[in-house]
């Protein structure tokens, strides 16, 4: 009797995933516990293992389509391999199963590096690579999804071809601007992106109010401890450790932009668990710090360090991805003056950094330069009012520009 293969938990607000890549066909002896797929969410790739050594019996879904968790997507029928090949590890699935997985190939020798999987030539086209570009260090040289995302990495400066094309390209005439668009169907994966951001608008009253803090203080201090906090820790104070236990004063100051709606209650979190929006190799991505309110400054940074890191490298698994309950968003290292972010559901707040600029403000009645940074609080108005919205951020901009109150927790 076969043993259906279902799609696991996919974590915390996440009820839908795609196919990525079928790493197994129909007829490949599978180990217990050996990867037989890999799905995409709007967070993370999941990789699904075979429950059973067995045959592979029946693929049911294709490259692309979606899947729920606890949906059957193979079958596999229990017993001992009989010998020989069990077939490549990347193999794809057969054409009557999975249609739109077959190989894409660019043009060349037919050698194995142009033989990819779905899941590797769409992370080519949609960062608009060539294949022949990317050194690949899978089996007879192919490109492995590692291979292009180091590409990408390092801004393919390894390729000298790249550089050459893109020297051709930019000595040729400028053509007509109709004759460059293009139209390109969204891959389920951004669908997936775009839906959840409108639930997140029309399931929650969403308001947005802002702030400036001025962040002379605490980069005082960082200039003043620099050196000795990266000697004895290894790692560099860096701004966000600030704004995490800024956030988490003001969290037990104000409970309700800690809680969430769950139907007629409220539920109120007592632990501080704090999403730090972060840009990986596969898009934003928001990694938890659990019970941030127990660290140092220095393994907030620490641990910090570590989760971006995950992040960068597509590492993060999903209980790294589960059970905030505040996130912070800091569009300013890539130069963001002003925001208003969106809530994570089914968070209640999302704290929004921006860049430090220095302006012009009046102290004691004369103006001087200062460092200023826009700070903004998006919240759920129908569990958190103006008074407390505006009243939380007051306290983190308190915090901010005196840390010692950090500390003192006053």
């Amino acid at each position: 009797m076969s043993v259906p293969v279902e799609v696991p938990t996919l974590g915390e607000s996440v009820t839908e995933a795609i196919i990525a890549e079928w790493l197994k066909k129909e007829g490949d002896f599978v180990e217990e516990d050996e990867i037989i797929a890999e799905l995409e969410t709007d967070k993370i790739t999941v990789e699904v293992p075979a429950p059973v050594a067995g045959t592979i019996k029946k693929l049911r879904f294709a490259i692309d389509d979606s899947v729920n968790p606890g949906d059957v997507i193979a079958d596999i029928e229990p017993g001992e391999s009989k010998g020989g090949d069990a077939g490549d590890t990347k193999a794809e699935a057969s054409a009557d199963v999975a249609p739109k997985a077959a190989a894409a190939s660019d043009e060349g020798d037919g050698a194995d590096h142009d033989k990819v999987g779905p899941a590797v030539q769409r992370l080519v086209e949609e960062n608009n690579l060539k294949l022949a570009d990317i050194k690949g260090t899978g089996p007879g040289g192919r490109v492995t999804k590692g291979d292009v995302l180091e590409h990408i990495k390092d801004g393919g400066k390894s390729s000298k071809k790249a550089e050459a094309e893109k020297a051709v390209e930019a000595s040729r005439p400028a053509v007509d601007q109709g004759a460059l668009e293009e139209r390109v169907t969204m891959s389920k994966l951004r669908q997936t992106v775009a839906r959840r951001l409108v639930e997140a608008q029309h399931n929650a009253a969403m308001l947005t109010t802002f702030n400036e803090v001025d962040m002379t203080e605490i980069m005082a201090l960082r200039k003043q401890y620099q050196d000795r906090f990266v000697k004895k820790y290894g790692i560099k104070l860096g701004f966000m450790s600030f704004f995490i236990k800024a956030s988490i004063e003001a969290l037990k100051a104000f409970p309700s932009v800690n809680a969430e709606i769950d139907g007629n209650d409220v539920v109120y979190k007592n632990y501080y668990n704090i999403g730090v929006a972060v840009g990986g190799g596969r898009g934003l991505v928001v990694p938890v710090l659990k019970n941030a309110d127990q660290y140092s400054f220095a393994q907030t940074e620490q641990e910090l360090g570590k989760l971006v890191d995950k992040a960068v490298n597509n590492k993060l698994t999903l209980p790294e991805l589960q059970g905030g309950t505040f996130t912070i968003s800091n569009g300013g290292i890539y130069g963001s003056m002003l925001s208003t972010p969106i809530l994570n559901p089914p968070q209640s707040g999302i704290l929004g950094m921006h860049n430090i600029v220095e302006r012009p403000v009046a102290i004691d009645g004369k103006v001087e330069i200062r460092p200023i940074m826009y700070l903004a609080l998006s919240y759920d108005h129908r569990i958190i009012d103006g008074r407390e919205a505006v009243s939380f951020l007051v306290r983190i901009k308190e915090c901010l520009e005196n840390p010692e109150r950090i500390l003192l927790e006053v």
